[in-house]
């Protein structure tokens, strides 16, 4: 191959039986370049040089699909997969193109979709997968050394994530237990297909979803060549390996591939170069195995996993900032690893898919009096949580309807070690119970496809909770329907009750003469209405405005604080691990705009405003108060802009508004101190700052015989904005950074919280 040229290779496959589409014309628009898929759906377009493409793939008697923002490299091009759906009227030569959002008859609305180029792109990002979902509407996320995914203003522990339909129970490393958040993303960027965020009209197959479910969708490894992709980011080195696992002759199609990685963090040498009080150390690996039995058969192997080391750095000349933030740092030990192997099958006018996974979190959690060991334990928190889960799923076509049934067991295992000095707790605890469900969905196309509508509903139940096994407590129906208006304007619908079981932190706790606490706790459960209209404007532009309402019930309220614990889950801690009382109700209302180009005319973007309310009841049931993440306002800008020679400019703009805080107990924190006291009765007196951020990234691609390179500088918080803080507090130091005594505590200014950073990355496929 010439310097320059690149070659596109992929599968043309019918969407409803995954059948190979023989004689399907794919082509790459504004180009003569295009090929034919063969007997295997297969196609290859050679010597295509090296830019920026959409491409789409035709066959008569299916909807037509494009796929945007394809960038064509040398070396290390992805095969591209393409589903086309059949059309059911009879269209004697006439392509009807599909829209590229994505529309789902059980899931209309709130529902949004982001591409592997759209990931690898975006700016501010630092290739983390959880920081991307933020550009999305709905999404605030968290400021500053996290990534919490908080939609439509529910608890970051009210969401639920998917990897190729393997559940996973967090995508960050130092994960919060209970909760998901953490400060960086597990995922890597160089697997995924692409991510799908449903925020509302959630499917029946996903249980424990309060407010929003993301499927992580990844590639197969190439089918006809091994390659090679190595990755420098601002944080992290990462090495990926994928191919055939042997070499197919000429005109076949391998039928095992595998795609793998490993990621090693250098963030600890960083910061403890530049005198930092923390220092982060991680790995993480990625796996998956594809192997097509036959036509009928197909195996998907996928696994992942973390190691993450968290310690404390304290600098020679210590700052009454610094001293005070590493009071408050925990020694975090943390370990995880998820495998999962699914089988699909073909059916005669459908699909079975069985899904066998297991996950485990290893969480070690210990903070110390002034970060010493010898100075005695403060807090520790030793636990270990592990589910294995068979899912099995079936869907038929049949006629004009679309039906899917299934059921899901699960065997979740927790062990907890707790030592809380400041609150007298110490426990040794251990649960063994299983879980189940079984859902079933009924989907159907109306009046030459005007009206599309769905209705299901699923039940779940335990046997360890009080009310597990009475299941009709835990049925949840859902509905949804979209009337077409015109061939561009749509009105969608969707009604909707959820459960989540609460989490095994709550659900093991126990006193100190063994008890166990929350057996009674009952599954939190939200009802959501959602009512939105979408206009494409053309093929690759749309419009979409939604109003939405959440109720909440059953919400656990912590006894010891009387707060809610949809306000808790969004710092390093331990979540949930006390005694609660399953009476907290809650409420999330408002309205959403998205504006979203795919790639036209060298230009794509996402602007997303959502103006809501967030609020939840306390244990005094006094009335509503604000959340933590009630910030009324959201408003984001993502978008880049490809320029000649392979150079590409990418922004982002966010803003959030001020959000509740709960402010701290001085007197009490006096007598206490390291450990803080929070005045949760004093939540939404006061409001953070608002904030607003701007990020941007310059990406120059080089193609040359056998390898490509990408080298690509961000700069962070270009407008060195200042991250919004409640107020902190430590003790007083000397000169010398020595202690002051008596000790005194003291307001902490933070001026170095809005700094401009600069980094750069280096991406090379072989």
């Amino acid at each position: 191959m010439g310097q320059g040229l690149g070659t596109i290779q992929g599968y043309v496959y019918d969407a409803q039986d995954r059948l190979p589409l023989t004689g399907a014309t794919i082509q790459l628009t504004n180009s003569n370049l295009g090929a034919v898929s063969d007997d295997n759906g297969y196609f290859k377009i050679e010597n295509v040089p090296t830019q920026t493409y959409n491409i789409e793939a035709r066959f008569v008697g299916f909807r037509s699909e494009i796929k945007y923002n394809l960038i064509v490299r040398s070396a290390g091009n992805a095969d591209l997969i393409f589903y086309l759906k059949e059309e059911a009227s009879d269209l004697d030569e006439v392509v009807v193109t599909s829209s590229p959002f994505p529309a789902k008859i059980e899931s209309p609305n709130s529902i949004q979709n982001l591409s592997r180029e759209e990931i690898a792109t975006y700016p501010g990002g630092n290739n983390d997968i959880a920081k991307v979902v933020q550009s999305l509407p709905g999404v605030s996320g968290s400021v500053g050394f996290r990534n919490d995914v908080i939609i439509r203003g529910g608890a970051p522990s009210e969401n639920v994530y998917y990897l190729d339909g393997v559940e996973i129970p967090n995508i960050n490393h130092f994960a919060t237990q209970g909760s998901a958040g953490g400060p960086v993303g597990l995922l890597n960027v160089s697997f995924i297909e692409d991510v799908t965020l449903s925020t509302s009209a959630f499917a029946a197959r996903y249980d424990n979803a309060l407010s929003g479910v993301l499927q992580f969708n990844q590639r197969n490894g190439n089918s006809r060549n091994r390659n090679l992709n190595f990755r420098l980011g601002a944080s992290e080195a990462a090495l990926t390996f994928e191919g055939p696992l042997s070499l197919p002759k000429e005109n076949e199609q391998a039928k095992t591939t595998f795609i793998v990685s490993a990621r090693r963090s250098y963030l600890q040498f960083l910061f403890k170069l530049i005198g930092l009080p923390f220092l982060p150390d991680y790995w993480d690996y990625q796996y998956k195995v594809n192997h097509k039995i036959d036509d009928k058969n197909e195996i998907n192997l996928i696994g992942i996993g973390s190691i993450d080391d968290f310690k404390v750095n304290t600098p020679d000349d210590i700052t009454e900032e610094q001293r005070a933030t590493l009071d408050q740092i925990a020694i975090i030990k943390q370990w995880t690893s998820t495998v999962g192997i699914s089988w699909k099958h073909k059916l005669e006018s459908g699909f079975l898919q069985a899904t066998l996974s297991g996950n485990v979190l290893d969480n070690e959690f210990t903070r110390y009096q002034d970060n010493q060991a010898q100075q005695g334990v403060l807090f520790s928190n030793k636990s270990r949580e592990a589910e294995q889960k068979l899912r099995m799923e079936v869907t038929n076509f049949l006629s004009d309807w679309t039906l899917s049934y299934g059921l899901s067991l699960q065997r979740a295992d927790y062990l907890n070690e707790t030592e809380d000095v400041v609150n007298s707790i110490n426990f040794s605890s251990q649960i063994d119970f299983l879980k189940y469900g079984l859902f079933v969905q009924a989907s159907k196309s109306a009046f030459n496809d005007k009206l599309d509508f769905s209705f299901g509903f699923r039940t779940d139940g335990d046997s360890f909770t009080e009310n597990g096994s009475e299941q009709l407590l835990h049925f949840s129906p859902r509905a949804s329907a979209s009337y077409h208006l015109t061939n561009r304007l749509t009105l969608n619908a969707s009604i909707g009750r959820y459960f989540k079981i609460p989490p095994y932190t709550i659900l093991g706790f126990r006193s100190n003469n063994n008890q166990l606490l929350n057996q009674d706790a009952d599954y939190i459960r939200s009802d959501h209405y959602v009512l939105g209209l979408e206009f494409l404007t053309r093929l690759s532009t749309r419009f979409t405005l939604e109003g939405f309402y959440k109720k909440y019930a059953n919400y656990p309220i912590s006894i010891r604080d009387g707060v809610s614990l949809a306000n808790l889950g969004g710092d390093f801690e331990v979540f949930g691990s006390e005694n609660i009382v399953s009476s907290g109700e809650g409420r999330a209302y408002g309205m959403e705009f998205l504006y979203q180009q795919k790639l036209n005319k060298n230009f794509y973007g996402i602007l997303a405003y959502t103006l809501f309310w967030s609020e939840y009841t306390d244990l005094n049931a006094t009335g509503y108060r604000p959340a933590l993440w009630d910030n009324r306002h959201l408003l984001t800008f993502t978008g880049g802009y490809k320029l000649n020679n392979n150079w590409e400019v990418g922004i982002r703009n966010r803003f959030l508004g001020k959000a509740p805080f709960i402010p701290v107990d001085v007197a009490a924190t006096e007598t206490s101190y390291p450990t803080i006291i929070k005045d949760f009765d004093g939540i939404g007196a006061e409001r953070l700052n608002s904030y607003n951020s701007l990020d941007v990234r310059v990406d120059k691609k080089w193609n040359y015989s056998g390898w490509s390179l990408n080298i690509f500088f961000e700069v962070t918080n270009l407008l060195g904005s200042q991250l919004p803080q409640a107020p902190q507090y430590g003790l007083d130091l000397d000169d010398n950074g020595e202690v002051i005594l008596p000790r005194n505590l003291i307001q902490i200014e933070d001026t170095n919280n809005g700094a401009t950073i600069p980094t750069f990355g280096v991406v090379i496929d072989f």
